[in-house]
């Protein structure tokens, strides 16, 4: 009887724990906003200098200051991906940023 009540326990603890980190894990960053590239205005010619980004559950809408139109994709609370015309990666940073893998970085205004 001891034994089956060590096991239920146990199992109900690890089930606590997964449920905790899934939670953590679930909680999608809000980019939805304005954005400044930087650090220098050079390195942002080709795509633009500003960026709206529309964000609904874990799909993004991102339109730049020269009319170009793309989506992207929130693929954990701290990454996103983003295809045709820019396709990039990007790392959420503080202070509400996001790295992107050519180098630049969106700056929310």
């Amino acid at each position: 009887m001891q034994k089956k009540l060590l096991m239920s326990s146990i199992a109900c603890g690890l089930s606590a724990a997964f449920a905790g980190a899934a939670v953590a894990q679930g909680a999608a960053s809000n980019l939805s906003g304005s954005y400044r590239c930087e650090p220098q205005p050079v390195s942002c010619q080709w795509s633009g200098q500003s960026f709206t980004i529309e964000q609904s559950g874990t799909r993004l809408d991102m339109r730049s200051d020269k009319g170009d139109v793309g989506q992207g994709l929130l693929s954990s609370n701290s990454t996103l991906s983003v295809g045709a015309p820019w396709n990039m990666l990007g790392v959420i940073e503080p202070g509400s940023r996001i790295q992107w893998s050519n180098g630049t970085q969106w700056r929310k205004q």
